[in-house]
């Protein structure tokens, strides 16, 4: 987990550059990264999970969707200084947040919480470990958002 004090007393225009340069560019790598080498996995072990490639390519899509509208429409408003103004993009981005919950959910449930089998491949492993990491970025992400970034641009 990470320290976010600090993002108490950041500027909102600093908090906004963190969430973009240290989450979605992340996001971003990390799910192209696990996509690409669970399609691999998948195709090597008959004992993979079943939809867990789709599982993960369905957090891309929608998270990069998520991220999209962020990055166009909410993150300028608060920037702008306009956060205050910004109630029903935040309602949805919070709504949004509760469905990567949800699929993260899946996610842990579909990989036995990010445990690979005993017998299973150095890439596997390694899927595995990147999930994890990307999970608890994620987890991180939202937090931050939720609790420090959205209440305190309507607060402005």
């Amino acid at each position: 987990m990470t320290d976010l004090s600090l993002w108490q007393t950041a500027s909102l225009p600093n908090t906004v550059d963190h969430v973009l340069e240290r989450y979605h560019a992340t996001h971003r790598r990390q799910l192209a990264d696990a996509a690409q080498l669970a399609a691999k996995v998948a195709a090597r072990h008959e004992t993979f999970p079943s939809g867990l490639v789709d599982l993960i390519q369905a957090i891309e899509a929608e998270l990069s969707s998520h991220m999209m509208k962020e990055e166009r429409m909410l993150f300028p408003m608060i920037k702008n200084g306009m956060g205050r103004n910004a109630g029903m993009p935040i309602r949805v981005m919070m709504m949004e947040h509760e469905e990567h919950e949800a699929a993260l959910a899946q996610l842990l449930a579909s990989t036995d919480n990010f445990t690979a089998p005993a017998d299973a491949c150095g890439n596997w492993q390694q899927l595995y470990a990147d999930l994890k990491t990307f999970a608890d970025d994620l987890n991180d992400h939202i937090e931050l958002e939720n609790t420090i970034l959205f209440p305190r641009a309507l607060n402005e």
